[in-house]
């Protein structure tokens, strides 16, 4: 490195040079000994300024190569060996940059192959109804087709572009608020109305299978079991239930978003719920949060599926054949998203447990 090329080296050179001339000019208006003995102070001070120039221009250079090397190839700095004066300086700062790059450098890593089996999974999951879609197209185009097999391939068809439509909707909601794009309002949501709004689109299938919906605050479930079917739904949950304080359960939050997560869950029951089998929704609200419990009598989870649930694509073993995997992940974001919690667990007699949390806002 030649240091002397260094236009503040070549000033601050040029600025000693002419002291020294100086000094030594006065010196020799005294006498010859001083100029002389100004004269070796000053080369000697030169020589020692430059010499520690030098030195740290070198650890300047060595620092500059070891961040390139980094930036390029993932090696690690020793920054214990810059230990003075600005450079201890330099030194804080580049640690923080460095370690600020390094956790964004495995955050983007996780996000690429996260990205990519996200991918995988969404090609799979479409790929698999639209080939069955082309499948049955071609059925269809046969002119002898029985009536009988040509509506039966018409409903599995519908069913099959139903089921793409769900999952296209559900990724764009899911992808727009990992987008932060998406605004949820905070207003008042009573809980019966929420219930009642989100299982209506399931009235029809539950009937069909003939499934009862139960719906009760806490404090009454020990004490009624009423069975209310798809015609009573309507009625009993346009009961505003009147908790201790006198007023109906509620928690401030966006309604819309509220119903498609309680949807997705009591959805999920319904289809693990056998034929004639039951799913219970209770609600309760303290000082703290107000709680909504979902539960059914199914197989429940499996111990190992367990921690994975609300993982997107994730299908565990007691899945439906025509289970995607997104429902629940979904509805976890939406609630985690106004300020909630939302855990699955299986109930001591059997089935499943889900349990929603809406932490109170103090300006309510």
């Amino acid at each position: 490195m030649n240091i002397i090329r260094n236009p503040e080296i070549k000033k601050s050179l040029l600025l000693q040079l002419v002291l020294a001339i100086l000094a030594v000019t006065m010196g020799w208006l005294h006498d010859i000994y001083t100029a002389l003995c100004l004269l070796l102070f000053s080369v000697i001070y030169m020589l020692i300024h430059y010499l520690f120039t030098v030195r740290r221009y070198r650890k300047l250079k060595q620092l500059s190569l070891e961040l390139d090397s980094m930036l390029h190839n993932n090696t690690p700095i020793e920054f214990q060996r810059y230990h003075e004066g600005e450079l201890s300086i330099l030194e804080s700062e580049l640690s923080k940059m460095t370690l600020r790059l390094s956790e964004q450098a495995t955050a983007l890593a996780h996000d690429k192959q996260f990205l990519a089996d996200s991918m995988a999974d969404i090609s799979h999951q479409i790929r698999s109804p639209l080939t069955s879609s082309n499948l049955i197209l071609s059925l269809l185009m046969e002119q002898e087709l029985p009536s009988d097999r040509r509506r039966q391939l018409l409903r599995e068809l519908t069913q099959l572009l139903s089921r793409i439509d769900w999952l296209v909707e559900s990724l764009l909601k899911m992808s727009k608020m990992d987008a932060g794009t998406v605004t949820f309002k905070s207003k008042p949501v009573l809980v019966t109305e929420l219930i009642r709004q989100a299982a209506e689109p399931l009235l029809i299938p539950m009937e069909l299978r003939e499934q009862t919906l139960d719906i009760m605050p806490a404090e009454l479930r020990q004490q009624t079991a009423d069975n209310f079917s798809a015609e009573q739904l309507h009625e009993h949950s346009n009961t505003a239930e009147i908790n201790k304080q006198g007023h109906p359960p509620q928690f401030y939050g966006d309604f819309a978003w509220s119903t498609e997560a309680v949807l997705n869950i009591l959805k999920n029951c319904m289809e693990h719920t056998p034929i004639g089998g039951q799913i219970q929704v209770t609600f309760s609200q303290n000082a703290i949060f107000t709680e909504i419990v979902i539960e059914d009598n199914g197989p429940g989870f499996d111990r190992e599926d367990l921690p994975h649930l609300f993982e997107r694509f994730y299908k565990g073993k007691n899945a439906s054949k025509n289970s995607i995997g997104i429902g629940l992940a979904l509805a976890r974001m939406i609630v985690t998203q106004q300020n909630g919690t939302l855990k699955a667990e299986n109930r001591p007699e059997g089935g499943a447990k889900f349990v929603i949390k809406f932490y109170r806002n103090y300006h309510t």
